[in-house]
């Protein structure tokens, strides 16, 4: 990897004052699990690395005004483990387990999940964020097979990396970001992901001068539930995922929310999907309805097509087992 300044700052502030106002100069290290790799193979080759590994008030999970408050360098470990979560939060439990391995558990961070770098491999084999070459879209001309299905008309196909992702956008999180002078905005789980229009972007709505605090999910009572459908359970991405959250009125479903993962450059919000789960009790019969409503308006590629068919099932089998739980 190409030598750079590593610092460690203490405080929040500190870690702040080191960051550039353009991308690409300095990055931030949480758990290492994306950028160590990313410094190795020279995808990201930054001047400065700033960790946040000693600044103790990005850590942790606590309760908070009517919900619970996760630290940016919260393990994806310690988030499993965290009673609270358990209780109120299955969606996130199931999409952190999911991941597999037990080492990535120990060392990820929650934030970190959130701001990965897409795992396209024409990106990660230095073809650029958008997949080209020499004009030609390698990712459209080549194999696709995992990439995008929905939201991808513009240059972005590959396909949002983050496990947590859905289930804290169907969840209504917000996401607490620092800037300079440790000024803090808050923005919605649903804006916090972006489909990137030009290779200079980042797919978060993070500015290179900011760094993500903390994610605050509210308990409002919601039945959720998180469905993935993998090639295998271990330190891997699901070919697709399906995350609901809905309230039960008298066995009736109002405020439903479904969103889809690994399908779009973006976390997929199929508002169909749940206006077709809005209005009924959960059955199997409905459940399959809001399957098949959360697949329309799909574009496969040349070679994804079969995600069409993953998404049906997720979203059938996310909603009954929200129901369940």
């Amino acid at each position: 990897m190409k030598s750079f300044e590593y610092a460690a700052p203490k405080t929040l502030k500190d870690a702040l004052a080191l960051l550039n106002d353009t991308w690409g100069g300095t990055e931030v290290l949480a758990g290492g699990t994306d950028l160590v790799t990313s410094l190795k193979q020279r995808i990201t080759q930054p001047t400065r690395v700033v960790s946040l590994k000693n600044i103790k008030e990005l850590k942790g999970i606590k309760s908070k005004r009517g919900g619970v408050a996760i630290g940016a360098t919260a393990t994806l470990a310690e988030l499993v483990e965290n009673k609270d979560v358990q209780k109120n939060f299955p969606s996130l439990i199931t999409a952190a387990e999911g991941i597999g391995s037990p080492q990535i558990l120990a060392v990820g961070t929650v934030g970190g999940d959130l701001c990965q770098r897409p795992r396209c491999w024409y990106y990660r084999n230095g073809y650029g964020l958008f997949g080209g070459q020499g004009g030609t879209s390698l990712v459209r001309e080549g194999d696709n097979r995992y990439h995008a299905i929905f939201g991808n008309n513009g240059p972005a196909l590959f396909v949002n990396p983050s496990s947590l992702g859905p289930a804290l956008v169907a969840l209504g999180a917000e996401m607490a970001l620092a800037g300079p002078n440790a000024a803090t905005r808050t923005v919605s789980a649903s804006q916090f992901f972006r489909a990137p229009k030009s290779e200079a972007d980042r797919e978060t709505a993070l500015q290179p001068n900011e760094i993500l605090t903390e994610i605050f999910v509210p308990v409002n009572g919601l039945k959720n539930a998180t469905y993935e459908v993998r090639h295998r359970h271990g330190f891997d991405w699901p070919y697709a995922t399906a995350s609901v959250a809905f309230a039960l009125n008298g066995g009736a479903v109002s405020d439903a929310r479904v969103v889809l993962g690994h399908v779009a450059p973006v976390p997929w919000n199929s508002a169909g999907a749940g206006r077709a789960l809005n209005n009924s009790p959960v059955s199997e019969a409905v459940a399959t309805k809001c399957g098949e409503a959360a697949a329309e308006g799909a574009k496969p590629l040349s070679g994804n097509a079969y995600k069409v068919q993953l998404v049906k099932t997720a979203v059938k089998r996310a909603v009954l087992a929200a129901v369940a739980a």
